[in-house]
């Protein structure tokens, strides 16, 4: 059993004790529900750097990335740096996120917030909106073609962007659909937990332009971003490369200044 594997099947059962605990018309009693969500989408065709920015305390193949900081000084500092929007991770168990995360986000911030999470069941959708995001991962490699419509098309329905991401061409093929706002490509295989640029540059081409195209994982140079520009990449999720440092907003700020010059 590869860690994916393990992340899933612990995920089923949360979802379920999750599922018993606050039922989804309670969910939908949520006051963000009203909330008129921001496009991740739409902000970054009109930007320049791209920049999308994670929250993320820990996780598997690094271990403890940062845990000391507060949520909300991430969050703000990240606005001020000017990025598109901010990944907020949300499993306790691999991650050490929480929904409360998000939540906490949400009060500091109106940028798009993305919720980084393991979606294998639609509750997770209403939930994401419940707690205020505006955009869900949703993970090729976990789902079947019929789930990723049936979980994109509920989520547009709610007013939320869709991020799908692949790893693959395999996973690219069964994915393409029109209720998806954004494709992103992981560098970091999940089985190994090895990461190559090279994964985007081979599947650009095979992304229609109807999608904007978000590069994941193991960015960590203005020069890496400048060069899967010129493969039609308009988003780049950067998370350990700002989070292991002291002050993420700040360095943020400084590598979109150093990106825009």
């Amino acid at each position: 059993m590869n860690i994916l594997d393990k992340i899933v099947a612990d995920k089923r059962k949360e979802v379920d004790l999750k599922k018993s605990l606050i039922p989804v018309p309670q969910l939908e009693g949520s006051v963000l529900m009203e909330r008129t969500s921001v496009s991740l989408a739409t902000v970054l065709r009109k930007s320049g750097s791209g920049i999308i920015a994670e929250h993320k305390r820990r996780s598997p193949s690094k271990s403890v990335i940062n845990q000391n900081l507060n949520l909300q000084d991430v969050a703000m500092g990240y606005a001020d740096a000017g990025v598109c929007g901010m990944s907020v991770l949300t499993d306790g168990k691999y991650f050490g996120g929480s929904l409360d995360d998000l939540v906490l986000a949400r009060a500091a911030v109106n940028i798009p917030l993305l919720r980084k999470e393991f979606i294998i069941d639609e509750y997770q959708i209403v939930e994401a909106k419940a707690y205020g995001a505006d955009v869900i991962l949703l993970i090729a490699a976990i789902l079947s073609k019929d789930e990723i419509k049936q979980y994109s098309e509920l989520a547009k329905s709610l007013g939320l962007d869709v991020l799908l991401e692949v790893h693959n061409e395999e996973e690219l093929h069964k994915s393409i659909m029109p209720s998806l706002d954004m494709l992103g490509v992981n560098n970091r295989n999940l089985k190994t937990f090895e990461v190559s640029l090279e994964t985007s540059k081979s599947l650009s081409t095979q992304i229609p332009d109807d999608f904007v195209k978000v590069s994941e994982s193991g960015i960590s140079s203005v020069e890496a971003i400048q060069d899967l520009m010129t493969y039609g990449y308009q988003g780049f999720l950067i998370g350990e490369n700002f989070m292991k440092t002291d002050d993420p907003g700040a360095n943020a700020k400084l590598f979109i200044d150093e990106l825009n010059k």
